[in-house]
């Protein structure tokens, strides 16, 4: 039995020449941000399954606990019956060339609430946290067929960053996708360091 090759993941990244332009998050009536709190696991769970990303507990979240900044877990949530609807972590990512690198991470979000910003309001207060956190590299990693979430990542500011010539191939089809225009030149410049 063959093995399917793994999805290749697409990276992104804040540029520099933004640091000091924070996103602000923008939610609409009826939805409210927070913070993590404890007991919010089972909530989180359920909108990782909802997003596609099902089989969330405790020993797969236990890992990133460690990695999210403080008042780095956004939720948005549904203000009438309380439930979290959407969410994004704003973690500590550190590598060997980078060692004081932020990540944000496990983007989603409940598809019976779609189209109301809710994505975008916790990705921009994420990447807000990181970028008060003093970090000054700032990343996410994706896969090419999660378009809502690259076209949020995109409007908000990050710029796909091209380590390879397939990286730019993949890039090419996304952005023919999301009706994005292709500028693998100034993602380079604005992207190198």
């Amino acid at each position: 039995m063959e093995e399917t090759p793994p999805i290749p993941q697409l990276q992104m990244v804040w540029p520099q020449a933004r640091l000091e332009m924070l996103p602000i998050p923008k939610l609409p009536a009826g939805y409210h941000l927070r913070t993590y709190k404890p007991g919010d696991e089972t909530s989180f769970y359920k909108v990782m399954a909802l997003a596609g990303w099902p089989g969330w507990d405790m020993e797969k979240l236990k890992p990133w606990l460690y990695r999210i900044l403080p008042e780095g877990w956004f939720m948005a949530v549904h203000t009438a019956s309380d439930q979290i609807v959407a969410s994004a972590m704003a973690t500590h990512d550190p590598t060997w060339l980078y060692p004081f690198c932020a990540e944000l991470g496990w983007v989603a979000a409940d598809p019976a609430h779609s189209g109301k910003g809710l994505g975008t309001a916790v990705v921009a207060a994420a990447t807000a946290r990181m970028i008060t956190g003093g970090y000054t590299h700032v990343r996410l990693y994706t896969e090419p067929f999660r378009h809502p979430a690259l076209k949020i990542y995109l409007k908000l500011g990050y710029l796909p960053y091209l380590a390879a010539p397939e990286e730019s191939e993949l890039w090419q089809e996304v952005c023919k996708q999301l009706d994005w225009p292709f500028t693998p030149g100034e993602w380079m410049q604005a992207t190198k360091e």
